[in-house]
C-alpha cells in the first residue's frame, strides 16, 4: 500500500510538471504536500535526495529542453513558460544542467532522458524510539546564520545564564533548528540555542524564552561527531518516517546533547534529534 508521505510526493512531482511557470516556493509545495514547512523540505530530500528548489530546477529543464528540440518558440517564450522571466537567468540555468547552451542543444535536436540516478535504500543505523514528552521550557539565543556557528550563541547563552546564577536551575541543552541548510541560503538560516530552564527565572532581554510543544515526539539517538548528523536526519525523516505510518506536527525538530565536546571525544557524543509526531 502507499504510504501517506509516498502519496505526498507523488502529489508535488505532479504538481511541479503541471505548473512549471507557477509559484513553486517551499510554501507553497508544503501546501500541496499538506505538511508542515518545518519538515516537509527534509521529508522530501530524504526520499528522494535532492532539495525541492533542485527537483524545481530539474524539471522546468527538462520542460524547457522539449520545448527546444520540439517547437521552435524563442528563447523568451521557453524561459517565461517555465517560469523564468530573465532570458540571461534561463540561458544560464540551461547550461548548467545540460553542458551547452539552449541555442547549441536546439541545433543538435536531441532528447535525452533526464532522471536521476538513485542510490539504494539501506536500513535505519541509529536507534529511534517514540516517546511522550512534557513541554519544554527554554532559556534561549537566536542564532542566524550557519548551523555550526551555534557555539557562539550558547558561549554567550551560558555567559548569560552564570552572570543571573541561573546555571544551577538549567537542564538539558537544546538547539532548534528552523530550517533546512540544503534549502535555505546560508545567512538565512533561522536556530535557538537554549537550556531546558526550571522555575522563576530572569528571562529578560538578551534571552527569549521558548517552549517547545509536549506530546508525542520520535527521537533518534545518535554517537559519534557532530558531523555525521545531516546523514542521522536523512535516516530518520528519509527511512523510519516513511515506513513508521507517522505524521510530523507543525513545530519544528530539535537536538538534545547529552554531553560537549568539552569533555568528550567526538566518537562519544551523544546527540537526541526529535520530530514531534501528530496524535
Amino acid at each position: 500500500m502507499t504510504n501517506a508521505n509516498e502519496k505526498r510526493l507523488l502529489r508535488v512531482l505532479d504538481h511541479i510538471h503541471d505548473n512549471p511557470a507557477g509559484d513553486l516556493s517551499l510554501d507553497a509545495l508544503s501546501d500541496v504536500a499538506a505538511m508542515s514547512r518545518f519538515h516537509w523540505h527534509r521529508v522530501f530530500r530524504a526520499m528522494t535526495g535532492e532539495t525541492l528548489a533542485q527537483a524545481v530546477r530539474r524539471i522546468r529543464m527538462q520542460r524547457a529542453s522539449y520545448l527546444l528540440a520540439m517547437t521552435d518558440q524563442p528563447l523568451a517564450a521557453i524561459a517565461a513558460s517555465v517560469g523564468m522571466e530573465s532570458v540571461p537567468s534561463f540561458k544560464r540555468c540551461f547550461a548548467e544542467a545540460f553542458l551547452m547552451s539552449p541555442t547549441a542543444f536546439r541545433k543538435r535536436g536531441e532528447l535525452r532522458p533526464f532522471v536521476r540516478n538513485i542510490p539504494p535504500r539501506r536500513d535505519p543505523m541509529h536507534p529511534i524510539a517514540i516517546r511522550t514528552e512534557a513541554p519544554t521550557r527554554l532559556a534561549a539565543l537566536p542564532h542566524k546564520g550557519a548551523y555550526f556557528e551555534i557555539a557562539r550563541a550558547f558561549e554567550k547563552l551560558s555567559a548569560v545564564m552564570a552572570s543571573r546564577d541561573l546555571v544551577g536551575s538549567a537542564g538539558r541543552m537544546i538547539a532548534v533548528f528552523y530550517d533546512d541548510p540544503q534549502s535555505v541560503a546560508e545567512p538565512d538560516l533561522r536556530s535557538h540555542a537554549g537550556f531546558e530552564i526550571r522555575g522563576q527565572a530572569d528571562l529578560s532581554a538578551p534571552l527569549e524564552e521558548v517552549t517547545l510543544p509536549g506530546g508525542r515526539q520520535a527521537v533518534l539517538t545518535y554517537k559519534g561527531p557532530y558531523a555525521g548528523l545531516p546523514a542521522a536526519y536523512d535516516e530518520l525523516f528519509g527511512l523510519w518516517l516513511p515506513q513508521s505510518g507517522e505524521e510530523p506536527a507543525d513545530a519544528p525538530s530539535f537536538e538534545v546533547y547529552l554531553n560537549t565536546p568539552m569533555d568528550t571525544a567526538p566518537e562519544d557524543l551523544i546527540t537526541e534529534l526529535h520530530l514531534p509526531l501528530k496524535g
